[in-house]
């Protein structure tokens, strides 16, 4: 019964984001769309699962949740801040910086959403991530004290990442 239910579902997760998806991108939610939805939840991650050897477990939904509101908070305010910076600042008073954050995470799905997050948030770009992924690479578009940079991103989005996928 077990195995019958993985085959179905190899991503519960998965299958309910991407109904969720679909409905909403839907000009009107109607029970056909859910279904259809539904449908199209249970199908791609089972078409797609011998791709996914090695399925990430213990992921805490509600932190994840929290985590996804934070961002888009960050998105919203990291905005105003770069419009305010190209509006003010000239090119020789920004401080641009290469900055390399040592990562904690080993998870591989956990080290790309903070690059991720940081491709994301405006004024920062993930460049790079080493060989062994022990480290990330970042620009800042203006960064007068990159330590700083740097222990923003480790407390602010990597310490809550290793709090979800603990």
């Amino acid at each position: 019964m077990m195995r019958a239910i993985r085959w179905l579902l190899p991503h519960p997760f998965l299958t309910l984001l991407l109904a969720v998806v679909w409905t909403l991108l839907q000009n009107d939610v109607t029970a056909g769309m859910v279904v259809f939805g539904l449908i199209l939840g249970i199908f791609i991650p089972i078409a797609t699962a011998q791709w996914w050897p090695d399925r990430p477990g213990g992921i805490r939904p509600f932190r994840m949740l929290s985590y996804c509101l934070l961002v888009m908070w960050d998105i919203i305010v990291a905005n105003i801040e770069v419009a305010w910076i190209v509006l003010t600042k000239s090119n020789a008073a920004m401080r641009p910086a290469w900055v390399v954050i040592p990562l904690d995470l080993r998870k591989p799905e956990a080290i790309t959403i903070l690059a991720g997050t940081i491709t994301l948030t405006p004024g920062t770009v993930s460049a790079d991530l080493s060989d062994e992924g022990h480290s990330l690479l970042v620009h800042a578009l203006d960064a007068p004290d990159p330590d700083a940079v740097r222990d923003e991103i480790k407390q602010r989005y990597e310490r809550r990442l290793k709090e979800i996928f603990a």
